[in-house]
């Protein structure tokens, strides 16, 4: 490892933990300062005073909010997430089983959305194609389609076809509703990043040298495509954690993004701040591991 990437990489470890901090304890702080609190509803239902403080002190709600912060934030540094307020449980258990769910959704819809690439080499090696011509509004359309409407309409063809199951717990409508925006946007960035890449000196020698097109274009093309897509790679995947939680909501995933909907509604600060921890540290890694992969592919990354 020579020392240009390991001052990169320490770089981008030091910016990924800063979005982590940053993410985690905005969220703690807006949950916090938004009204109301988890004995709103003791409130709603007509317990008395006493109650509501005896309640508020048990949970620590009666701490100054200052105290509360830091005493979260020195938590973090022993990876203790809280304990949350609405479930009366801790808060990384809860919020790691429900990661576990997301990511099991994420990774199938990754699989799903990876069609897009060899898809994307086609279309950008014949762009006047009949696939080309197919593929690309439809593509067009997908990726300016917020996976929330598209869950909604997978869940209405669900319905009146049967083609996709919508029972608890299937994960047909929310992998889909993820994969055909993603896989739409890899298709355009790998099309217009062939078309590139087929304009290439060294690949339009390889053809002047007499390589078969599909060796030229599975091969060399395929290879020289990839880099811009590894470059954004890791906001892509983590932006499946951030658009899985209105797919959560409306398709019923219990995910960690339907637990994050559920804290905010309760005003459980705490699991609130750990479910945007491990978002956030999905997404700093996903980008970390990503700008890493494409500083071992093209050196010149390395100044960025």
């Amino acid at each position: 490892m020579t020392h240009s990437f390991a001052a990169f990489a320490a770089r981008r470890a030091a910016a990924a933990v800063v979005l982590v901090a940053v993410v985690s304890t905005g969220a703690f702080v807006l949950t916090r300062l938004a009204p109301g609190d988890v004995t709103t509803e003791l409130q709603a239902q007509g317990a008395d005073a006493a109650t509501i403080a005896a309640t508020r002190a048990r949970l620590g709600l009666d701490r100054p909010f200052a105290a509360q912060l830091g005493g979260w934030m020195t938590g973090i540094l022993h990876l203790d997430l809280g304990r949350s307020l609405r479930y009366d449980a801790p808060v990384a258990p809860l919020a790691g089983e429900r990661a576990a769910n997301t990511a099991e959704l994420a990774a199938v819809a990754l699989v799903i959305a990876l069609a897009g690439v060899p898809i994307g080499v086609l279309t950008g090696a014949r762009p006047r194609g009949w696939l080309a011509r197919v593929v690309t509004p439809v593509s067009v359309a997908l990726v300016s389609c917020p996976p929330i409407i598209g869950a909604l309409g997978l869940l209405c063809l669900a319905m009146a076809t049967g083609w996709l199951s919508t029972s608890p717990g299937s994960l047909a409508v929310p992998a889909f509703a993820l994969a055909l925006p993603l896989g739409a946007t890899i298709e355009r960035l790998q099309s217009h990043a062939t078309a590139d890449a087929l304009r290439a000196p060294d690949i339009v020698a390889a053809a002047a040298r007499g390589l078969s097109e599909s060796r030229i274009l599975w091969r060399h093309v395929l290879r020289q495509s990839l880099r811009p897509l590894l470059g954004i790679a890791g906001v892509l995947i983590g932006g499946l954690f951030s658009g899985s939680l209105p797919v959560e909501v409306v398709s019923g995933w219990p995910g960690l993004g339907r637990l994050t909907y559920d804290a905010l509604m309760a005003r459980d600060m705490f699991l609130a701040a750990g479910c945007a921890f491990i978002g956030a540290t999905v997404l700093a890694v996903s980008n970390l591991g990503a700008d890493l992969l494409r500083a071992l592919v093209d050196p010149r990354a390395r100044l960025a």
